[in-house]
């Protein structure tokens, strides 16, 4: 999903020179040539990481063992070249992520819940229901707080006399408003503050990615939580955006017209994209920071400081896409064993990266 840079320096304080992670995956630059090419995703006790090659699920199981399922990731825009045209492809990822997303937090709820369960099973079918029957729920529920009801309490302070922009800016305000106190609400609940900390691990570890620093936990410590790529922050570009589109349509006037509206989600969806991917270019550029600086202050809510032991978890994930498989690899699951990836000094840094 969902996920560094912040306002003009990636550390709390200036980092020595960075050393360059030795990765035969990426030796020729490809990660410089992807424009996502390190993400990731907190999970349950755990943290997903997703490279140009591989994905992979690391979760802290209960007797303190560190589970990973690694699998090939081959995106379809890779697949199908001609999907990569910008606004559309970003639809097609949201598609994607959300599909890897969902299948990484059953992994990840199975494994985090219960012991012994590294042997990969086929998940049973009410299982498999009860987390749809939960994702339904959740779009639906998103859906009423956050497009339906800021309707409904527009038309109740805003005057007929009042135009579209007036309208639809009252509107969208509304919107922010709703989903900031939604997150603030949920970080206060035990289960999800835990999930905050893990998505800060997932932060950091690509902080250290990024500057070349050790894949561990040393290396990550001292990075920030925030990063300008984070599903949050794409969030919040998604409520600013959505001001613009909708105020073209008007102000609507019945259920037609607002059911109209859920048709330009996919094209608010694909303009959030493309500004997430300008943010994570461009992160130290004067002019883009007051743009970006109002999706890292979100980031304050959906991270938390995570401990050295979550940061072994992103780096466990991190290191798993980074390490290159034989040709006919296609999927395993094992226990993380206590080896890092070796470092060498050397210019430069590492390539950009990209979280949710």
């Amino acid at each position: 999903m969902n996920e560094t840079d912040t306002m003009g320096s990636n550390t709390d304080e200036t980092p020595a020179a960075p050393r360059r992670a030795a990765c035969p995956e990426f030796a020729e630059g490809d990660a410089r040539q992807m424009d996502l090419a390190v993400g990731g995703q907190a999970l349950i006790e755990g943290v997903m990481m997703r490279s140009p090659k591989y994905l992979a699920m690391a979760v802290r199981t209960p007797d303190q063992r560190i589970v990973i399922r690694k699998k090939i990731f081959n995106s379809i825009i890779r697949k199908l070249p001609f999907l990569n045209i910008p606004v559309l492809r970003g639809g097609i990822h949201l598609i994607e992520t959300m599909g890897l997303g969902i299948d990484a937090l059953m992994f990840s709820a199975d494994q985090a819940l219960s012991e012994d369960r590294i042997e990969e099973k086929k998940s049973k079918f009410w299982d498999s229901v009860t987390m749809w029957a939960t994702v339904a729920f959740s779009f639906v529920l998103s859906m009423g707080l956050f497009f339906y009801l800021p309707i409904i309490l527009t038309d109740l302070v805003v005057g007929e006399e009042s135009g579209s922009i007036v309208w639809n800016a009252v509107d969208g305000l509304f919107r922010v408003v709703m989903f900031v106190l939604y997150l603030w609400g949920i970080s206060k609940l035990p289960d999800m503050a835990r999930v905050f900390e893990y998505h800060g691990a997932e932060h950091k570890s690509i902080h250290a990615f990024e500057n070349g620093r050790s894949l561990d936990a040393d290396g990550a410590r001292e990075f920030t939580t925030l990063h300008p790529r984070c599903g949050t922050s794409f969030l919040f570009f998604v409520m600013i955006i959505s001001i613009v589109v909708f105020s073209f349509l008007g102000r609507p006037e019945g259920l037609s017209d607002r059911l109209t509206r859920l048709a330009f989600v996919p094209l608010i969806g694909g303009l959030a994209y493309e500004a997430i991917k300008l943010s994570g270019k461009y992160a130290k550029a004067w002019f883009l920071q007051p743009v970006i600086w109002p999706g890292l202050m979100l980031q304050k809510i959906t991270t938390s400081p995570p401990d050295d032991e979550q940061l072994t978890v992103g780096m466990a994930a991190l290191k798993a896409v980074l390490t290159p498989e034989a040709d006919d690899f296609k999927e395993r699951i094992y226990f993380d064993l206590p080896t890092e990836l070796t470092t060498e000094p050397g210019p430069g840094s590492a390539p950009e990266g990209d979280s949710a």
